[in-house]
């Protein structure tokens, strides 16, 4: 069902934009990423900026979305030695671009951000513990002896120890995530599709209401709306699912 039909005609205007739910903005230019936001409108509150857009403006764009009172996450995924992810968060918290960075899990990784962020305690930082393309086979393929489960866990504890706030992880493992690292950290988990969007790329998805009860606190939700014909009305479906309208 499309998902302009799963919004109710006299909601639409009622329902506000949940600051669980992040739309990033995978889109070629900043022109296309200030039209989607144009088009999404009160819908939404909080972007993600990838590296798709990075080269196109993005910061630009990060900053202005701050000024005009959105959230921002930008999905950097920082990875390096330690001295340049330290320097490399310290030159991107001092823009006042975001209010989430990520960075691999990797605890010289993390442990670099964390003193590269110094007192911006306003900047949360997380590690990103196993993308959510891959699955079992591809990390064997990659030369890891671990499973995902079993790596994901070990991330999510390396965050904690380097001083992290939270991690991004597939909703199959947000509730590992939210028993080890407790109420206040931040579980963020793409690949969320709702009942009537296609899987995609993801390799380990769940609806939106399943990612919520597993743990997550915060979701990232593309292409069921970015893509869809009317991403307002997308995203309108989604909020209503998590509020359980």
């Amino acid at each position: 069902m499309p998902a302009a039909e799963l919004v109710r005609q006299d909601q639409t205007q009622a329902v506000k934009a949940d600051p669980r739910l992040i739309i990033p903005l995978d889109l070629p230019t900043r022109a296309d990423a200030e039209a989607m936001v144009e088009r999404l409108g009160d819908a939404v509150g909080f972007y993600k900026i990838g590296l798709q857009l990075l080269a196109g403006g993005g910061m630009d764009m990060a900053r202005d979305l701050k000024r005009r009172g959105r959230q921002v996450f930008l999905d950097w995924k920082l990875h390096d030695i330690g001295a340049t992810v330290e320097k490399a968060t310290a030159a991107i918290v001092a823009t006042g671009s975001c209010d989430v960075l990520t960075v691999h899990a990797e605890p010289q990784v993390m442990a670099a951000a964390a003193r590269g962020r110094a007192g911006a305690l306003g900047v949360k930082i997380v590690g990103v513990t196993v993308l959510t393309s891959l699955n079992d086979a591809d990390l064997k393929d990659l030369g890891y002896g671990l499973g995902v489960e079993a790596l994901v866990e070990r991330r999510i504890r390396q965050a904690i120890d380097a001083g992290l706030d939270g991690v991004v992880a597939s909703p199959h493992e947000a509730a590992l995530a939210r028993r080890i690292g407790g109420p206040d950290f931040l579980v963020i988990t793409p690949g969320v599709r709702p009942g009537w969007a296609k899987a995609d790329d993801q390799a380990r998805a769940a609806t939106p209401a399943e990612a919520l009860a597993a743990g997550a606190s915060h979701l990232v939700c593309g292409r069921p709306i970015t893509a869809a014909n009317d991403p307002r009305a997308a995203a309108l479906a989604v909020t209503q699912e998590i509020a359980g309208i």
